[in-house]
């Protein structure tokens, strides 16, 4: 019967000729992924995340074994490599040190909104923390996972920009993001309200900032999209829209068009929340980075964090021009813009935040060499909660129930137990970072410098700093001791002491 459906049929060529048989090729075509992934790939060889990296978020998440044996199997000579370079005699705590008792207490260096004087400062207990992935992005109980597990390390939760939800709500420090089409804070007609904007901050106290989405890295200036088969009711009544179609985000915002309107819409905000207020973008042509550091200087207002999204970050659905091709990489992209603001003597004042793989020890370690005073995480967070990197998210069907709206899929995910594997990784995560600071001669990782970490130049056998390859200097970050940190009375994660 099928042989004769085949036959008669004159869509699919491969099936017309080869009745049945030609069936295999497309079950091989479908399930192709899956079989590089588990049988063909090698331990380094895959993307977006390579089999090695993801076996060591699955064991940290786990508690399992997430060492090594036999020595690397990394290519040391491949352009871009990076070394961290290690003192002779590392830096050893005294019997006393917090760190003795809690080796995963890694605070901000910085307090955010410190610098603008803003109602209520916030330094994050953690410089590992959740990026921005909106609930309908993900599920319902992959959200409340990371929310629960963020809760009891200490790190924030950044909403995306599908607004603040029921799930964002067990306890954890939360940062609002607020995209072009202003989820959850606008009126009937799309617009921007302020007055929801402050319901919401007064409503729930553990909303600790607000970032302002003009991009990400995935796919900029682009806008996002939800697929309407992944809108429920309750997604459609958390960001205001209409049921049975599709969520479309516009690419740039309709509250300001020009540097001086945005930086007074930040301030706008600022003031009548009391709140922290960032800006999240990726990175592509600099003279508007330029114009928005000149601003900062002339009025002396402006954003209080700047998250910095490298091109390779991700996103649950991008054409692929968009993102294979459009914004800068990480490691370009952050370098450009932080020596922008260093050269308008910036840098120490405002907290900067990268993203886009940088869910690694090594990786973090790097960004924290180059300025970056905190970190976000985002697929990596993911796995750590079950994502076996299928990439399908943008269709409804993810088979770990990570991100999809399906009752069904999402069934198989314990809240209790995944945000024990959140909760495990971001802690191994914070450890071994500080392991490597340690190990470098320093108490924090915000004293690592630009000369700590060397880069592969490709075939020429050599290996320079990572000041020499991007062409400048960390400005160094003032820090008294991870004591002091850990005293502050903006300290996040419920931490903060009541003196």
């Amino acid at each position: 019967m099928l042989a004769i459906r085949d036959l008669l049929q004159n869509r699919h060529t491969i099936q017309h000729n080869f009745p049945v048989v030609g069936h295999i090729r497309y079950m091989l075509e479908k399930i192709g992924p899956e079989l590089r992934q588990y049988i063909v790939a090698n331990n380094r060889e895959e993307l977006p995340f390579n089999r090695g990296e993801r076996a060591w978020v699955y064991a940290s998440s786990k508690k399992e074994n997430n060492l090594q044996g036999f020595g690397s199997d990394q290519d040391f000579n491949s352009a871009g490599y990076i070394f961290i370079k290690h003192a002779m005699l590392g830096h050893k705590l005294a019997d006393n040190h917090p760190n003795q008792k809690d080796p995963s207490a890694v605070p901000c260096s910085k307090t955010i909104g410190e610098y603008h004087k803003r109602k209520r400062p916030y330094k994050p207990y953690s410089v590992v923390n959740i990026s921005g992935m909106s609930y309908g992005s993900l599920s319902a109980k992959a959200v409340e996972s990371l929310n629960k597990g963020a809760l009891k390390f200490g790190c924030y939760h950044n909403t995306g920009e599908g607004s603040l939800s029921p799930y964002h709500k067990y306890g954890s420090d939360v940062i609002v993001n607020i995209g072009t089409a202003y989820f959850g804070v606008r009126d009937d007609d799309g617009k921007f309200s302020m007055e929801k904007l402050i319901k919401m901050t007064t409503n729930n106290p553990f909303v600790k900032a607000l970032e302002l989405k003009l991009s990400q890295g995935a796919k900029p200036g682009k806008g996002g999209m939800l697929p309407a088969a992944k809108i429920t009711k309750e997604i459609a009544e958390i960001r205001h829209i209409p049921l049975g179609k599709d969520a479309i985000s516009p690419a740039f915002h309709s509250e300001f068009s020009t540097i001086p309107e945005m930086v007074n819409f930040i301030e706008s905000m600022a003031n009548q929340t009391g709140l922290p207020v960032g800006i999240k973008s990726a990175v592509g042509k600099l003279e508007m980075w330029e114009e928005l550091a000149q601003y900062m200087v002339k009025t002396g207002k402006g954003p209080d964090f700047i998250t910095i999204d490298g091109g390779e970050g991700g996103t649950g659905a991008a054409p692929h021009a968009f993102a294979d091709h459009v914004s800068l990489p990480f490691n370009y992209g952050f370098t450009k813009v932080y020596k922008i603001f260093q050269k308008y003597e910036l840098a120490d004042k405002i907290v900067f935040i990268g993203s886009g793989k940088l869910g690694f020890p090594e990786k973090a370690m790097m960004a924290f060499a180059m300025g970056c005073d905190l970190i976000n995480v985002a697929r990596e967070a993911m796995m750590s909660i079950g994502c076996i990197q299928a990439q399908v998210c943008h269709t409804n069907r993810c088979p770990a129930g990570v991100a999809t709206s399906s009752p069904w899929l999402q069934a198989g995910i314990d809240p209790a137990l995944k945000s024990e594997r959140f909760y495990n990784y971001v802690k191994t995560l914070n450890k071994e970072i500080l392991e490597i600071t340690h190990a470098c001669g320093y108490e924090h990782p915000c004293q690592m410098t630009m000369q700590d970490v060397d880069m592969v130049m490709g075939d020429n056998n050599k290996t320079q700093s990572l000041a020499t390859t991007f062409g400048y200097n960390k400005t160094k970050v003032p820090f008294e001791g991870v004591d002091k940190l850990l005293k502050s009375p903006y300290l996040g994660g419920g931490k903060a002491q009541v003196n």
